[in-house]
């Protein structure tokens, strides 16, 4: 693994009414989505940045208006149809 630093004002935190770590949980996040909708992450590999399943991570997409490949929606909605035991 490779840290990275990223320097954020303090004031920013403030604003955002959050802590350093909260943060960059919700920095790595939308880092994620955004590689992911632009193509350069599969979802797979999106979801290792952000610390998330895949499929976590592809139900977190609607929140932010992005929207699954069409084979990997057709996917979320076979694991969704299937029976949970």
């Amino acid at each position: 693994m490779t840290e990275l630093i990223i320097e954020v004002p303090e004031d920013i935190l403030v604003a955002e009414k959050t802590d350093a770590a909260s943060f960059s949980r919700e920095l790595l996040l939308l880092t994620s989505i955004k590689l992911y909708e632009l193509g350069r992450l599969t979802s797979g590999r999106a979801a290792e940045l952000a610390g998330l399943s895949r499929v976590q991570f592809l139900m977190s997409l609607d929140r932010y208006h992005v929207f699954p490949l069409s084979a990997e929606l057709d996917e979320l909605e076979q694991l969704h149809a299937q029976p949970h035991h």
